[in-house]
């Protein structure tokens, strides 16, 4: 009997076993993850969860009776410490397990504040699993005050919940500006609009200096100095400066790792019988390469991949979409804004849209409380067409762009 043994026990590692059994897979499956939990959703953790707004179990992607339903072996706070690929085998523990297939949905790890710094002072957290906010959920108490570094979406959405639970929130972000990265001049404007209308003080073009304890480089974190010199006193600090492919056991089985574990059109890995999806993992794009962090992408290039393990041969085709939940305010991402030259602005006020342009071609739509823009701006994207920015600024009824 075949054993397909999925390592991560994540959103990509949950979807790709569901999908082995939808696909009549009748072998043994066993889906290993680091931590105790069952597979969880991440996105609410920073929002829901840590507003007390969602159960635990509401978190878990599927309940347990289903793995056990499925015959799916779930081994859980277990990591692998190593894979011997002539031998088809990994270890966990004092556990050897022999494998025809393995799939990687390691997933990915946050950036941590280097220790000169200050990151490994008492209060410093960062926003990525279960673990990590339980930490830190007795720290959200009315009037405490919290610096958080980085002005991406993950230190966005951490100041929209402090502040909604009455905390003082200011957000560090040494780029010229907050969403550098991600998003365009349009949308990180709205959002620094929003944060400060709800008292999130946000400084941009200044880094992190030192964090300073109790006693220096120890104890528990008491302020942030910047790089202007400035000392803001502090009860705790997040780190939200990004996050990196976990790719360590990928790499030590001798799997090529290129911004991720690269894989081709199929999900495939430079070494026979090993697969990857999700965070982790880098494919083929448009010429180049790609890694999307992302719900979406770990959902359907997982499923893809395990659709390949059983030789179904279906090349991935990303359709990129995300989304971010501050204060009363929802962005919906469709498509990815690389390269774009121009942002047509539709609607104003609390509910507007920006679409990315590049020449004539739309590559992008990012749309604030605004369903019907991100609706129809995903099916013209994923269809490949481009309507006249005109139509786009103009259109009494967007769905008419559809026709």
């Amino acid at each position: 009997m075949a054993h397909f043994v999925v390592v991560g026990a994540g959103q990509a590692g949950s979807a790709l076993v569901a999908r082995l059994r939808a696909n009549g897979f009748d072998g043994q499956i066993t889906l290993i993850g680091d931590e105790a939990a069952p597979p969880y959703q991440r996105p609410p953790l920073s929002k829901a969860y840590l507003l007390g707004e969602m159960e635990l179990d509401r978190l878990y992607l599927r309940p347990l009776e289903f793995y056990a339903e499925k015959d799916i072996t779930l081994r859980l706070g277990q990591p692998v410490t190593a894979i011997d690929t002539k031998a088809q085998s990994l270890t966990l523990g004092d556990a050897v397990l022999h494998y025809d297939a393995l799939a990687f949905t390691t997933g990915s790890v946050p950036r941590r504040l280097p220790a000169s710094a200050g990151g490994d002072l008492d209060g410093v957290f960062t926003v990525r699993t279960l673990a990590d906010v339980d930490a830190m959920r007795d720290r959200f108490k009315p009037g405490a005050r919290v610096v958080i570094i980085g002005g991406g979406y993950i230190g966005l959405e951490a100041a929209a919940v402090a502040a909604k639970m009455g905390l003082e929130a200011t957000v560090i972000e040494m780029a010229p500006r907050i969403l550098q990265r991600v998003a365009s001049p349009e949308t990180a404007n709205h959002f620094r609009t929003l944060h400060g209308a709800h008292g999130v003080r946000i400084i941009e073009e200044t880094g992190l200096d030192q964090l300073i304890g109790t006693d220096g480089l120890s104890g528990a974190v008491t302020a942030a100095r910047l790089t202007s010199g400035e000392e803001i006193p502090c009860d705790f600090v997040i780190a939200g400066v990004g996050i990196l492919p976990v790719t360590d056991l990928a790499e030590a089985a001798g799997c090529v790792i290129e911004n991720g574990i690269r894989t081709d059109e199929q999900g495939r890995t430079s070494v026979p019988h090993l697969w990857a999806a999700g965070d982790c993992a880098s494919f083929p794009h448009k010429g180049g390469r790609l890694r999307l962090e992302s719900v979406g992408n770990a959902i359907d290039q997982a499923e893809i991949v395990a659709d390949n393990m059983m030789g179904a041969a279906k090349n991935y085709e990303a359709k990129p979409w995300f989304w971010s939940d501050q204060f009363d305010c929802k962005l919906q991402i469709a498509g990815l804004n690389i390269g774009y030259d121009r942002i047509i602005t539709r609607g104003s006020g609390e509910a507007v849209s920006f679409w990315y342009y590049q020449g004539d071609t739309l590559l992008a739509v990012d749309a604030m409380n605004d369903p019907r823009a991100y609706m129809v701006g995903k099916r013209l994207i994923e269809a490949g067409r481009s309507p006249d920015p005109a139509a786009v600024m103009e259109a009494p009824d967007l769905k008419a762009l559809l026709k």
